[in-house]
């Protein structure tokens, strides 16, 4: 995927991820793309090397899995914003 792909995925995964996670009013667009892209990394170690699942490209299945990150990126750190 090119550059430009990235970040459209990464925006929309990490869009739906802060409206899952509920800090969709706090986060903007680059926080989304930053969130989206980091969570699809996260996504894709924990599918392959603990679910055994091959992702390549960009499909609804990789969708899931970068949102799925994402996730629990936020999550995460929400945990730790309250230990503060």
């Amino acid at each position: 995927m090119g550059i430009l792909a990235w970040l459209i995925f990464g925006a929309l995964a990490g869009w739906i991820a802060s409206k899952i996670a509920g800090r969709d009013a706090q986060m903007g667009a680059v926080a989304n793309i930053i969130v989206g892209i980091i969570g699809a990394f996260i996504g894709g170690f924990i599918s392959s090397r603990l679910l055994n699942i091959d992702i390549s490209g960009f499909n609804i299945q990789s969708l899931l899995i970068a949102i799925g990150g994402a996730v629990l990126l936020l999550f995460i750190l929400n945990a730790i914003g309250r230990k503060r």
